[in-house]
Order: C-alpha cells, then sequence, then structure tokens
C-alpha cells in the first residue's frame, strides 16, 4: 500500500496515533483534528493496522476493551454528551439494575446522536445546568468518558422519575445517603442549582426521621 508523503507512512502513522490515543478508543473526527486524512485512516483500517469496534470508532489492534468500555465507545461517538440516568447510578454503585441501554444527555439544542450499537438511550436536558457536576473518568483500562457526579446522578433520578422509576431513583438516595462519605447538604444545595428540590426534600427528610 502506498501513503503519500504528504500523510503519514503506515508506522510513522501507527506511532503518531498511539502517543495521541494510546489503548482507547477514538472518533474519527478526533483523528482528522490530530491531522490524518480520512484516506490514511481508511488505509490503515484495510490494512487491518487499526480495528473499529464501533461505527466511527477506531483503535490500535489489541487495543484495551475493558468491563466499561461501552460508556467510552458511547462518549467517542457523541463527545458532547454524558453518561447519566440508570447509567451514571450503575457506574456509582447507586443502583443493583443492569441498564439494557446506555443512557447519555446532551444539552438542548445540541446535535441529537443516533447509536443502535451499544444499544443508546438520548437524554435532553437544560443547556443552562447541563454542565453542572459533570465529571470526566475513565475505564479500567483508561478510556475516558463524561458521567454526571454521584451526588448528580440521585437527583436527576428523583427529579426525572418518569425515565428512571421513583423506586429507582429512591433507592440510589438511601444507598448513597448510607455512605460515609455523603454529603447531604452539598446534595440539597446541588438541587437548587438544578431544580431538583421538590422530590429531593421530602425523601432525604424521611430518610433522616
Amino acid at each position: 500500500m502506498i501513503y503519500t508523503m504528504r500523510e503519514k507512512g503506515p508506522t510513522s502513522a501507527i506511532e503518531t496515533l498511539n502517543q495521541k490515543f494510546g489503548d482507547r478508543p477514538f472518533g474519527v473526527s478526533e483523528a482528522i483534528t490530530a491531522g490524518f486524512s480520512r484516506t490514511t485512516l481508511h488505509r490503515l483500517l484495510t490494512d487491518g493496522m487499526l480495528e473499529s469496534p464501533s461505527r466511527g470508532i477506531l483503535q490500535l489492534p489489541g487495543g484495551g476493551l475493558g468491563m466499561l468500555s461501552e460508556l467510552a465507545l458511547v462518549s467517542a461517538r457523541a463527545p458532547g454528551a454524558t453518561v447519566c440516568l440508570n447509567s451514571a447510578l450503575s457506574y456509582w454503585d447507586l443502583t443493583d439494575e443492569i441498564p439494557s441501554s446506555i443512557h447519555i444527555a446532551i444539552p438542548r439544542g445540541a446535535w441529537k446522536p443516533r447509536i443502535s450499537a451499544p444499544a443508546t438511550k438520548v437524554h435532553v436536558f437544560n443547556a443552562k445546568t447541563f454542565d453542572i457536576d459533570r465529571v470526566r473518568v475513565t475505564t479500567d483500562v483508561g478510556e475516558p468518558f463524561w458521567i454526571y457526579s454521584a451526588e448528580r446522578s440521585v437527583i436527576d433520578s428523583l427529579r426525572m422519575a418518569r425515565w428512571v422509576g421513583r423506586d429507582v431513583g429512591l433507592h440510589a438516595l438511601r444507598r448513597y445517603m448510607d455512605r460515609p462519605s455523603a454529603k447531604p447538604g452539598y446534595l440539597m444545595d446541588l438541587a437548587r442549582q438544578i431544580g431538583g428540590t421538590r422530590p429531593l426534600a421530602p425523601a432525604i427528610e424521611a430518610i433522616l426521621s
């Protein structure tokens, strides 16, 4: 396979991709931003020097796919999204449920991705509060993705009970409050910021009484 001088040769290209992304999956758009053309990426994929674990996602052969990698794959497909609700509760060990779909949030007005593999549900959140308590974490093999904090996930599960189920939200709150690291004061302050005081206050009062 011939690679032009303008486009990196295969060995140099793989070395650069490894330096930039390591073992983690990355989006085609990320690689293009890093200076690669679609032609080069297609050649590397065709030659078996890259793999595609999901549409629009690439990684080096043998790259790590850990137990949380579906979250990273979805985040790579929708880099502006945030893992939320049932999926976030599961990540923070605030539910015993194993979600059948990955739940992500996008700000109102943003492009709404359609992701069928892995199965993904997209929720539209208020753009003004979208970034509050949005944190960057990594999978067990170092793949990055964005997710709402444990505190925000609890509040969201209560204020959006129609999507989650009220019992799931209450169970998440009880499990959170049982932790030595629980911060009920911060929980209430955060609820005021994102509009979740009404369902949270009586639930906390019932647990503490």
